[in-house]
């Protein structure tokens, strides 16, 4: 395995420029964990404005996760998000959203790519937003291979063919018009999540491992491992319902329907509200014996076998309650919450 270095664009003067337009006086600089190390370097450009510039240190897991509860107790007038495009609409600090394009080569990895594609003629395109800006070429170097490449535009995302950790309309608003799916970008866990969403072949051409692979038979074994997890859970008689405390993840109304539908079942509902979804945090409530995360779909999907109960997304648990068919929790996607 090849690994390849990646620098990205931080729109340094952008970020002055919004810091100025602003007049903000204290900010607040949140990346994601690889971005990290860039921290100290952002800090001295955020210091040159005049403003104060303080790193959030907390993880940070995605476009959902916008730290304006830390900036309201810094006293933040704003927060400049690295790594991710606009997800979350409204704040209640002014935020700038800085995607953070990768400046790495993808020819090779396509290259390595084609073979792994031969047997599809019809593919989808999707990618993070690190690499947006290359599927233009990508679109082109697949159609002079004789494929017919199709981007979805169906999603919240800011981009045609985008997709986050939890948000798959793109892919999926296509996926009766293609054989397969190819996604650019690292690691398997946004793959995942198409194969998931779309029961299609998907293909990953990673740039940074500088290797092209299937995900298919991974998203097999996390189907089976669910499906473990749901016979599981038709047995629990309290059951915990997860409320995300992160902005992008707080859906209490979703949590309240939840709670009458286990109710209407005959067991007992607890709501539980929790800003990190965690197996150690769970384990505090030894009397439960399973949960419903309305937050991140993605959290025991990744590593369910951390969690000492069955935890299920919304569409899991509806069937397990047999509220919904298996095949129609398919269809919809493991992570329509």
């Amino acid at each position: 395995m090849v690994l390849v270095m990646a620098s990205f664009a931080f729109e340094e003067e952008r970020i002055k420029q919004e810091i100025q337009k602003l007049c903000a006086k204290r900010v607040l600089i949140q990346l994601p964990q690889g971005l990290k190390p860039e921290a100290p370097r952002i800090a001295k450009i955020v210091e040159k404005t005049g403003a104060i510039a303080i790193i959030s240190a907390d993880p940070c897991y995605g476009a959902c996760d916008i730290a304006t509860t830390e900036a309201a107790a810094l006293n933040a007038d704003m927060i400049i998000h690295f790594g991710h495009s606009k997800f979350v609409k409204h704040t209640s600090i002014p935020t700038i959203y800085v995607e953070t394009s990768a400046l790495i080569n993808t020819a090779e990895v396509l290259e390595k790519a084609l073979p792994l594609l031969q047997s599809y003629s019809k593919i989808g395109l999707a990618t993070s937003i690190q690499h947006i800006h290359t599927l233009k070429e990508t679109r082109e170097f697949l159609m002079r291979a004789g494929k017919t490449v199709i981007l979805g535009e169906a999603g919240q995302t800011e981009h045609a063919g985008q997709i986050i950790g939890c948000e798959y309309s793109n892919v999926k608003s296509i996926a009766d018009e293609v054989d397969a799916y190819l996604f650019i970008g690292g690691g398997f866990f946004h793959a995942l999540g198409i194969s998931l969403s779309t029961s299609k072949p998907t293909i990953v051409a990673d740039p940074y491992d500088n290797r092209a692979f299937s995900v298919n038979d991974i998203a097999q074994k996390i189907l089976k491992q669910q499906w473990v997890c749901i016979e599981q859970a038709k047995n629990a008689k309290n059951i915990g319902v997860i409320i995300g405390l992160k902005p992008g993840q707080k859906k209490i109304e979703d949590a309240l329907k939840i709670k009458e539908i286990i109710e209407k079942h005959g067991k007992t509902a607890y709501l539980l509200a929790i800003r990190e979804v965690t197996p150690e945090a769970l384990l505090e409530f030894p009397t439960l014996d399973a949960y419903v995360n309305t937050a991140c779909p993605r959290i025991s999907l990744e590593a369910p076998e951390k969690f000492t109960k069955p935890i299920l997304t919304i569409n899991e648990f509806m069937v397990a309650t047999g509220e919904v068919s298996w095949q129609s929790m398919l269809k919809k996607g493991l992570f329509a919450n």
